[in-house]
């Protein structure tokens, strides 16, 4: 990773915007929706109104499946880059992503973890955006 030019904007995905408890990611797991690519699954959960106020937050989840710990750890790292050069996209809806990643990560280029990303994003701040006019009815 090169560094940024001097007065380069940082990106996004702030240290705060993370999913740390266990407790969210079962919740996320449970409740929320899925978005399915072919090295990644985005589970989302929209946050209702007076809910942890505030930005988007995104959780990750590397199994064993995926490989060894050097393995999962780069896959992380890979993801992680990839929510920092998309959070622009997220970064202002009331959800909480988990991104759960498949085996086939492990093979997978940066780039194509980024344009999956990126897919799931923009599929999850449209659904947001239409799920937040709701007030009631639905599945939960």
């Amino acid at each position: 990773m090169s560094p940024r030019p001097p007065g380069a904007r940082p990106l996004g995905f702030p240290r705060s915007s993370r999913i740390r408890r266990r407790s969210e990611f079962l919740l996320v797991q449970r409740r929320g929706r899925r978005r399915v690519q072919q090295d990644l699954v985005a589970v989302f959960l929209s946050r209702r109104p007076g809910e942890t106020e505030g930005t988007a937050r995104v959780g990750f989840t590397v199994s064993k499946k995926v490989g060894n710990a050097v393995v999962r750890n780069r896959v992380k790292r890979r993801l992680r880059e990839s929510v920092q050069h998309s959070w622009a996209v997220l970064s202002d809806a009331p959800v909480d992503v988990v991104l759960i990643a498949r085996s086939s990560a492990a093979d997978a280029t940066s780039a194509a973890l980024l344009a999956q990303v990126r897919e799931a994003f923009r599929a999850i701040a449209g659904q947001s955006t239409k799920s937040a006019g709701r007030t009631s009815g639905g599945r939960r």
